[in-house]
């Protein structure tokens, strides 16, 4: 296939510094709660650590929000009562609810007060150490599976993630544990509403904003792991989207195996949403990741109701499955799989193993983009070794315009990998693909990874709010 510069479209191709820019200004409500603007609050936190040092007390740990945060909103962690210029390691983990752990850790050394504030303190270079330099989220960010080849999940979005932190003396191994810290990442808002679906043929969940609506509403989708993941259209929900999360295989009486998929069903989930009274029409918007984009793409293409569309780094090509919707029939685009290369952790590298589908008979799926209303946006990761994300939302933006349809929005991220998921969330560097049946890599550098997810939230929000809500309404923050 051909390679692409990715258009320079609003907001498109931030470059590192620019999104770390983005990312403070983003975390400094949350990250700074304990006064580093003001000269006088400032001393007396010195003066108040000094005396604890020389009094004995014990080190501390505070978070801020206290005791429970939502999992994408920033948060705040300080460490008081430590010696003047103390070194520490700082070791923070967490279990998903298969019991496997992921940890990270940091080196820091405290203030002259003893006091270590990570919206300030960076994260000293040395063995043994996540990461590096000025980075407030960087610890849960820079988890990583204890087992390898995992990929941190939640699977039940109405329990939160219990992190565990703890101060440990010095930069070696092993160390004297100073203080330990406990605090919980939470999904679901309070007063927001979990539904489960099960009407007609539809397995999903319906999550729905506190209040009383109705609200802009948005069908999720993700890719070929199957099943009913729900934590991204949860997040979403708290920020004013009624949101169904959508299953299509590999979940209670849905296929087993990504074989065919017929369209109807998918029909079925936007009739749905259309007439459920606490959406707000005349349309829906649709989000999808990776197999999950060339659904909603196919969505908007054949199906009444759509108004936007959202995918991150998804295909303009019917990929994986038999797509079918009445006596209309796209076959999955053709593959190579002597394309594959290994990299030097054993890992298979799949990014030129699909066909291109603007050449021979792969044509054919190509999925008909041209008949799609409404508006688009697609999010690209310049690093996605999954497939050539960047290459197809080019092709996707041409196919538009040159049918006379408006012109797409594509927001490239250097740096970054496949997954991209809600803020903070670790990437996920390789993993089992189901359809290959052999761990894959998936690309991305973990700090310009960490600063996309946040920026592309933040994005998707907003072209969700300024197109499927009320002119002039105010878009939600983070």
């Amino acid at each position: 296939m051909a390679s692409f510069a990715c258009p320079t479209l609003r907001a498109a191709s931030l470059g590192h510094s620019s999104l770390r820019r983005r990312l403070m200004l983003l975390s400094r409500p949350a990250a700074e709660p304990f006064g580093p603007r003001s000269s006088s609050r400032r001393s007396r936190n010195v003066a108040f650590s000094t005396t604890a040092a020389a009094a004995g007390m014990q080190p501390r740990i505070s978070f801020s929000p206290a005791g429970r945060s939502l999992f994408d909103q920033p948060l705040a962690i300080l460490v008081e009562g430590l010696r003047p210029q103390q070194e520490v390691t700082l070791r923070l983990s967490l279990e998903d609810e298969t019991a496997q752990r992921f940890e990270s850790r940091a080196l820091y050394r405290a203030d002259s007060g003893g006091q270590l504030d990570l919206s300030r303190s960076p994260a000293l270079e040395g063995e043994g150490g996540s990461f590096a330099g000025l980075e407030p989220m960087g610890l849960l960010w820079a988890l990583r599976p204890q087992k390898p080849l995992r990929r941190l999940v939640k699977r039940d979005v109405q329990r939160p993630f219990r992190l565990e932190l703890e101060v440990l003396e010095g930069h070696g191994e092993p160390s004297r544990v100073l203080a330990k810290g406990a605090h919980e990442r939470s999904f679901l808002r309070d007063g927001a509403k979990r539904i489960p679906v099960r009407e007609g043929r539809i397995r999903a969940t319906l999550f729905l904003p506190p209040g009383d609506g109705p609200f802009p509403g948005i069908i999720d989708i993700y890719g070929t792991g199957g099943g009913l993941p729900e934590y991204r259209a949860c997040l979403m929900a708290n920020y004013g989207f009624a949101m169904l999360a959508l299953a299509y295989y590999g979940y209670e009486d849905l296929p087993k195996e990504m074989k065919e998929f017929h369209l109807e069903y998918f029909e079925e989930a936007v009739n749905y949403m259309l007439k459920h009274p606490k959406v707000k029409g005349p349309g829906i918007g649709l989000l999808g990741h990776s197999k999950g984009g060339d659904l909603c793409i196919s969505m908007a293409s054949f199906l009444k109701g759509i108004t936007v569309t959202v995918t991150i780094n998804g295909s303009i090509a019917n990929v994986g499955a038999t797509l079918l919707y009445k006596d209309i029939t796209i076959p999955p685009l053709g593959l190579d799989m002597k394309r594959i290369k290994m990299d030097k952790s054993g890992y298979a590298d799949i990014i030129d193993v699909l066909n291109n589908p603007l050449e021979g008979p792969d044509r054919q799926s190509l999925i008909p983009l041209e008949k799609a209303d409404g508006r688009f946006l697609f999010i690209v990761s310049k690093d996605d070794r999954n497939w050539k994300s960047e290459f197809f939302a080019v092709e996707a933006s041409k196919l538009l315009q040159t049918h006379g349809k408006e012109k797409p929005e594509i927001i490239c991220y250097p740096g970054a990998g496949h997954y991209i998921e809600p803020p903070y969330m670790p990437m996920c560097p390789a993993s089992m693909h189901l359809l290959v049946g052999h761990p894959v890599t998936w690309g991305g550098e973990p700090k310009a990874h960490a600063a996309a997810q946040v920026d592309a939230w933040q994005q998707i929000q907003n072209f969700f709010h300024k197109n499927l809500s009320e002119q002039g309404e105010k878009c939600s923050k983070l």
